[in-house]
């Protein structure tokens, strides 16, 4: 936060409130949401959480997927991060990297809220205001496996092996044009079961190759 901070501080911050420090201001309540502890209630609420954090590590790292969804159980510590509201600005940046030190530290990849997704996450911490964590379970879920199958599957996959188009898509080929390159037969790709277009990146460098060749003509 420093960087920014020091071109754009907190119109009503103190000295003791800079980046690193917690607040000694009270926040107004939330739109249709959550009103945050007063401040003096901060550093023992802080550090709640972060004892809260240390309790569930093992049970985080020894759930079960069927009885013990992960994704819900992170988007309530995230969410419960987030009602503490410990620092004056940036709280929502702060979360979201603490979120992905414990996804790390977890063995998972971490996840990435993006810009277009504001409205949906605003909507799901709202949710989780009320004690319902499935809708931003499923967006730490979703965002999981976005970047799993973007950074992770395509450095560890071997370059003829069959992975999610998702993967395998860049600036240069969209996960659409993936697609329709694959129903079109001009890349080597295969549809499981479950509906999912799978290919390879040796595929992809064959399509490259063939990209803009005209097909004969049928005779």
């Amino acid at each position: 936060m420093t960087p920014g901070w020091d071109i754009a501080p907190h119109e009503h911050a103190t000295d003791e409130e800079r980046p690193g420090y917690l607040r000694q201001h009270d926040i107004r309540p939330f739109p249709r949401g959550m009103t945050p502890p007063p401040w003096p209630d901060v550093p023992a609420r802080t550090g709640d959480w972060i004892d809260s954090v240390k309790a569930r590590r093992e049970y985080l790292r020894t759930c079960q997927p069927t009885s013990d969804p992960l994704p819900e159980l992170l988007a309530e510590l995230h969410n419960q991060f987030e009602r503490v509201h410990p620092f004056l600005d940036g709280n929502g940046r702060t979360g979201r990297l603490a979120l992905n030190l414990i996804l790390v530290r977890l063995g998972y990849p971490p996840v990435i809220i993006y810009k277009r997704q504001r409205d949906a996450y605003l909507t799901a911490m709202r949710k989780a205001d009320d004690e319902d964590f499935g809708p931003l379970g499923e967006l730490v879920a979703r965002a999981m496996l976005d970047n799993l199958n973007r950074f992770i599957v395509p450095n560890v996959a071997g370059p003829a092996r069959m992975i999610p188009l998702a993967a395998l898509a860049n600036k240069e080929f969209t996960v659409a044009a993936l697609r329709q390159a694959a129903q079109r037969g001009r890349l080597d790709a295969i549809q499981a079961s479950d509906g999912v277009w799978l290919s390879s990146r040796r595929a992809i460098r064959d399509y490259k190759r063939i990209k803009h060749r005209r097909r004969p003509k049928a005779t």
